[in-house]
């Protein structure tokens, strides 16, 4: 065999072992970035640090992604993280939810627990959009709420009376948050408390992403009667660094699952009733 044919063999084989570490890389990046994606759809709103640690790679990769992602059009990238682009401010009549068939399976339940005369509590979060959504014609009730989103949307309800908590508005979580918002909520007592929920396990209990909103959900829980918390099966056992409370400080747990599936045997265990 001569040289110059033995290089072009050389020369084919590189290529081509090029072509498929090229291949593996961009397979590799568009898995993580789909990981990425799914984190964010379920639960609105991701922070790098938490992704970087769960993806085992670095901050700086992880922001690369986002940056990917958002030129897409698939997410929004915001201070720290990401937002899902069905979670906007503006965007409360939008079907563009994730997993809406599994939240609606939820809202179906959570309608049980509602009745005229009440006066209810009810945080932010696509699944609670999708339960205002259904509530009957004929409902008359007092809503009270720290989300700009369900707010808008309880409007659409004219039986309701619709209270604003008011505070420092959080762009992040499109909730009011902050001491004027706490201060409001230790001057009711409410009948019901509808919460939704971004991160729930058995031993950990529920937690937020976010310092100031787990203030919130802490002082809406001790403003309320009964407490309910709203969480779709994938947010199970699941665990953020802002402690909110016990698992048995909640009174229902409303999933979209049957309640003797295994996966909530350990809710069960620890004292919260689930449907």
């Amino acid at each position: 065999m001569q040289k110059s044919e033995l290089f072009d063999i050389n020369s084919i084989i590189t290529r081509k072992k090029l072509f498929f570490c090229k291949n593996y890389l961009q397979m590799k990046i568009a898995k993580r970035q789909e990981k990425i994606l799914r984190e964010v759809q379920l639960h609105n709103r991701v922070m790098v640090n938490d992704l970087a640690a769960m993806l085992a790679v670095s901050p700086d990769t992880i922001r690369r992604d986002i940056i990917a992602l958002d030129k897409a059009g698939k997410l929004k990238r915001v201070h720290g993280g990401a937002r899902a682009l069905g979670y906007q401010p503006y965007d409360y009549r939008s079907g563009n939810i994730y997993m809406r068939e599994q939240k609606v399976v939820i809202a179906g339940k959570a309608l049980q627990n509602i009745e005229s005369g009440q006066v209810i509590l009810i945080s932010g979060g696509t699944t609670n959009l999708e339960l205002v959504r259904m509530l009957p014609d004929g409902l008359e009730a007092t809503f009270f709420t720290p989300s700009l989103p369900v707010a808008m949307q309880l409007l659409e309800h004219p039986g309701l009376k619709v209270i604003m908590l008011g505070g420092e508005l959080s762009a992040e979580a499109q909730v009011a948050v902050g001491v004027a918002t706490l201060n409001m909520l230790s001057e009711v007592r409410f009948d019901v408390c509808l919460l939704g929920t971004g991160y729930l396990h058995p031993g950990a209990g529920l937690t937020e992403v976010d310092w100031q909103v787990a203030q919130l959900k802490k002082a809406m829980i001790r403003a309320s009667r009964k407490v309910i918390s709203l969480a779709v099966a994938e947010k199970l056992n699941s665990v953020q660094r802002y402690k909110i409370c016990q698992v048995n400080e909640i009174d229902l747990l409303i999933t979209d699952l049957e309640p003797e599936q295994d996966v909530l045997q350990p809710y069960r265990q620890a004292g919260l009733n689930v449907i």
